[in-house]
This record gives C-alpha cells, structure tokens and sequence, in this order.
C-alpha cells in the first residue's frame, strides 16, 4: 500500500543511516591508523573507499532510478549496503575493509540516488521540493552527530569501531523490509528514459543548468569538507587553549548544521531561495575570512558558525538542478549531483591537505578554502542579481 508520509520517512533514514556511516571517518582514521601501523594519509583510505563508491555509483548507475523505477533503485541499494555493512565487522586485514567500504559506497549511491528521485516525486512545485530536500538533509546532519557518538562509546566500552556498520546493516534491513511494502509512486515514461547508467547522467551532464549547478555543489562542498576535515589540525596548530578546542568545535559544527538545515525550509518559503543562498554564502565567506584575520579564538568560534549558514546551501541547489529535469531524467540529474558532492569530497581536502604542505600549515590551506568561499558567494549573488533583474523585466511586461 502506498503511503506519501512512510515514504517520507523511509528517505529520512536511509539518509539518516548513510550519514552514521560516512560522518565518522576523522574519529576513526587515528585508531586505524594504531592498528594496521599506517600513517595518517595512508588511514585516509578509509574516506576515499567510500567516496570513490558513491561517485561511481552516481555516475554509472544514476540513470537507473529513472529507467528501472525508485522501489528497484531503492531496494537493490539497500540490499547491497545491508550485505556489505554486516560483512564489516567480520572482515579481518586492511583490503578486505576497504573493499567492503567501497562496495557500501556503491550501494549508499545507488539507494540515495533512487531517494533523491523519489523526494521529487512526492514535491507538488520547486519550492516544496527545496523544502523537502532541507529538512532530509537535516535528518542528514542528525545522523553526522549520532555516528561519532556511537562510535567513541564503541571504542570506550573496548568495543571494535567496525560494530557501528553491524548496526547501520541491523537498521538497513529494516528499511530493505519497510521497501518492500510500501508501494512507491508511478514514475512517469519509467523505462523510456535516454539509456541507463553513464549515457544518461552525460545526458544530464551535457545542459548547462546541470554544470552551473554542479559546479556551485563542488564549491560548497569543497568548504565544507575543509571544515570537518582540517579544523580541528587548524586548532591544533595555532594552540591549545581555544575557547572551542577541536573536538568540540566539530559537535558544534555538526549540530549548527542540522539546527540551520531545518530552519533553512522556514526562510527559503518566507524570503526566497536566491535571496537566502546568497547572504547565506556571503556570511560563510565573513567567518572563513574572520577565522583567518582573528587568529584561534576567532577560527575556533566562526569555523564552527559557518555551520549554521552552510545548512541550507546544498539541499536547497540539489533540488534547483534535479527539479529542472522532468520526471523521468531526475534520477540521472540526482547521480549527476551526487558524482560532483564526492568528487569535491575527495578532492577538495587532498587539495587542501596538500596546500598546507607545501606552505607550512593548516592555515595556508585555509586560505585555498576561503578562495572557494569567495568563488560561491559571487556565483549565488550574480544567482540572485540575475533572477531579480528577471523579475523585474516580466513586471515591466506585463505593466506594457
């Protein structure tokens, strides 16, 4: 039996039990890093598994939410992170690992690009779509601070870390079974899309509203990750006596984050979706540039404000670029923008990494992820500069 609101639901945690899984990487690349004798870069792997899993997936296999249907989509992701989360605990060695991580990787993609579809299936316009999307994100970013949580209580009560994916694969059977049952919505011209997998996605690839908005999703997503990823080394560098140290400024983050992306479906219906990006990317570029100028108190305060206006700019532009597609292209536009996230989530901090390498800390990487901050906050305000001037043009022609 259909049923919107358990569709709803199922989105949220499938979205929610992605993110107690793929948050948790900076908790345990340390305790990696002691057990297989690694270095930290090298304990970075178990990052760029998943991400390289769930940018393939995106980019291959994004096509077939579109050609199979959501429930296929969905239920086939599911059944394959389920296999693959329950195999973790058991796996013994450092490839074996990596390969189970890698295939979740593929399934956490295959699943949330038929989740991502499905959202705009249950949207009656682009904004309640905006919406949806925010408030999924925020179920998002409550599962970014339930995972570090589990897994420090893991490691506390001399449990392995790799428990946490025995339990996410507990959780993702019961959604697998919760699937099955609920009947999905028709999805229109199902199968008639323009061919599955790659083909498709390059379909999706090849408009230019598809690429502005990608390229916006690896500016944001680039900022971001240079938050989660090097802030607490930031804090670290500059000095122990932070009023916010590392570890609790990266809850803060998290939990700021999560807070803004529910209140974000709140102001983009009162005051418009370009209107709110772009002072919300301008804001993000003051607490980049203060953390720089301000030295640690102001870096261990403001880096983790930034969450609060980072909240609403990715759901809100995932939902602008898979909205502008019909129906049966969404899916491939949803594995277009999950390949951007990961490829930026993969990229962006070995660029920032490398950049505070080459010249001699965490700061001068810093200072590449405000230049990315400056290059989102002009691309939304000329976002909004050009729908204002549109409007005011069709005011001026319906007046003639």
């Amino acid at each position: 039996m259909r049923g919107d609101r358990a569709l709803r639901v199922l989105t949220w945690l499938m979205f929610l039990v992605t993110a107690m899984t793929t948050s948790v990487v900076g908790v345990l690349i340390p305790d990696v890093a002691r057990t297989y004798g690694l270095s930290l870069a090298q304990a970075g792997g178990l990052q760029y598994a998943v991400m390289a899993g769930v940018a393939l997936a995106g980019l291959l296999l994004g096509g077939l939410a579109d050609r199979l249907g959501r429930r296929a989509t969905v239920l086939a992701g599911l059944a394959l992170f389920t296999a693959a989360a329950s195999l973790i605990p058991l796996s013994r060695g450092l490839p074996p690992l990596l390969a189970l991580l890698f295939v979740s990787g593929l399934a956490i993609g295959l699943f949330k690009t038929g989740a991502l579809a499905l959202i705009g299936d249950l949207s009656d316009s682009s904004a309640s779509h905006a919406r949806s999307m925010n408030v999924v994100e925020g179920v998002f970013a409550v599962g970014a601070i339930i995972g570090p949580m589990v897994v420090a209580r893991l490691l506390a009560n001399g449990l392995p870390w790799t428990a946490l994916y025995g339990l996410a694969g507990a959780l993702s059977l019961s959604l697998l079974a919760v699937a099955a049952l609920v009947r999905f919505p028709p999805v229109q011209h199902a199968g008639a899309g323009r061919g599955a997998g790659v083909l498709a996605v390059i379909a999706v690839a090849r408009a230019p509203r598809a690429l502005g908005y990608a390229g916006c999703v690896f500016l944001y997503v680039g900022v971001e990750t240079a938050v989660y990823v090097w802030m607490p080394s930031l804090l670290a560098a500059q000095g122990a006596k932070a009023p916010l140290p590392g570890a609790y400024a990266l809850s803060t983050f998290f939990v700021l984050r999560a807070l803004g992306r529910f209140l974000g479906a709140w102001a983009l219906e009162r005051l418009g979706w370009t209107r709110v990006l772009a002072a919300c990317s301008a804001a993000i570029l003051v607490c980049f540039v203060g953390a720089l100028a301000g030295g640690l108190a102001a870096a261990s305060t403001l880096l983790p404000l930034s969450g609060l206006f980072m909240s609403v700019l990715y759901p809100t532009l995932n939902a602008k670029a898979i909205n502008g597609f019909p129906p049966a292209r969404q899916g491939a536009a949803a594995g277009f923008m999950l390949f951007a996230t990961c490829l930026s989530a993969t990229l962006s901090p070995l660029a920032i990494g490398a950049t505070s390498d080459a010249f001699g800390g965490p700061r001068a990487g810093f200072v590449l992820a405000a230049g990315m901050a400056l290059a989102l906050a002009v691309a939304l305000a000329v976002l909004h500069a050009r729908q204002a001037l549109g409007a005011v043009a069709r005011n001026q022609f319906d007046r003639d």
